[in-house]
Parts: structure tokens; C-alpha cells; sequence
């Protein structure tokens, strides 16, 4: 099954110039996103992890599921301000924008080693942010599995210059 054929894209959204990789087309198709979450439990494989991490809010979506098949725990890295208990934070730049994602302080030890999972990788802003955060809070980053590599905005070649481990699925030019 190729992924490729349940990636809806959409021009000039969220703004003029971006081409959005849509991946509610294959959300909603319980073949593909089986298959989907199959292929980032099998290459989770390669990783040596006790928790699984995820930026929200389409992340949380493959890393939920992954982390129940697998039996790790789920690390939820949110928006500002949508956390409850005290958090460590980290501001970062997005390809169209500003944001700060948070994690609790209690979420994570000196001991963990995290898998982040995400839908997509653009210019590895956000993915860098979940390092950060992850540092932060005494843990280490095992590595990164995205669904979408939009390949020729850097992000992963970013992520390895500094020595992450990555998968991906599947590859998209971002422009």
C-alpha cells in the first residue's frame, strides 16, 4: 500500500506559498491508517525507548496508538497553557509562525529515553522544540519517526546534523 495516495494536498493553506500535506485523507481510511501504524511500529524497532512523545495535536494521533501497541507511555507535548500541572517550556519558530510547546515536569526522568512521533516534518522547528523539551527535562531523545518528510525544507537534514536518529514514511517536495 502506498501512503502517498491518502495524502491529500492543499495549496496556500494556512497561508499564500504553503502546500499543505493533509493527512485527515488518511485518518479516516481504516486500511491505510492501519497500515500507517503498522509501518511506524515496526520501524520503532530500530529504537531503543520506554516512552513515546508526540507534538499536538495530529502526533498525538499516530503516537497514541503506537504507544498502546507498543506498552509505553504516552508523553503529551502541548500548546501553552494547556497543561494543568507545572511545565517546562520551549519557544520555537514554525514555517508560517511563533508557538511554545510545554510538557509537564513529572512526565519525564533522567532515565527515559523518548521516541518522538509526528505526522510531519517541514523546516524541523517543531521536532527541535521536542528535543528541547525533552532535554529539559532530563530525558534523552532516542530518535524521531514522521509519517511526511517534506524532504526539501531541511528538516531532517537538520536533525541529523545534530546526531537524532529519523524515520519517515513517506517523502513530499514542501513546495
Amino acid at each position: 500500500m502506498d501512503l502517498k495516495d491518502y495524502i491529500r494536498s492543499i495549496p496556500d493553506y494556512p497561508k499564500k506559498g504553503i502546500l499543505f500535506r493533509d493527512i485527515t485523507t488518511l485518518i479516516k481510511n481504516e486500511k491505510a491508517f492501519v497500515h500507517c501504524i503498522n509501518q511506524i511500529v515496526e520501524r520503532s524497532k530500530n529504537f531503543k525507548f520506554n516512552k513515546v512523545a508526540a507534538v499536538e495535536s495530529r502526533g498525538f494521533v499516530f503516537a497514541s496508538a503506537v504507544s498502546y501497541i507498543t506498552n509505553k507511555p504516552f508523553i503529551l507535548l502541548r500548546k501553552k497553557n494547556k497543561l494543568p500541572a507545572e511545565t517546562h517550556s520551549v519557544d520555537f519558530e514554525l514555517e508560517y509562525g511563533k508557538a511554545t510547546i510545554e510538557v509537564h515536569k513529572d512526565s519525564i526522568n533522567n532515565e527515559d529515553n523518548v521516541l518522538i512521533i509526528d505526522d510531519l516534518i517541514a523546516t524541523g522547528g517543531t521536532a527541535e522544540a521536542a528535543a528541547k523539551l525533552i532535554k529539559i527535562s532530563k530525558g534523552n531523545v532516542a530518535g524521531f519517526i514522521f509519517v511526511i518528510n517534506l524532504f526539501d525544507l531541511g528538516g531532517c537534514d537538520k536533525l541529523l546534523k545534530q546526531d537524532y536518529k529519523i524515520e519517515n514514511l513517506i517523502e513530499f517536495p514542501g513546495h
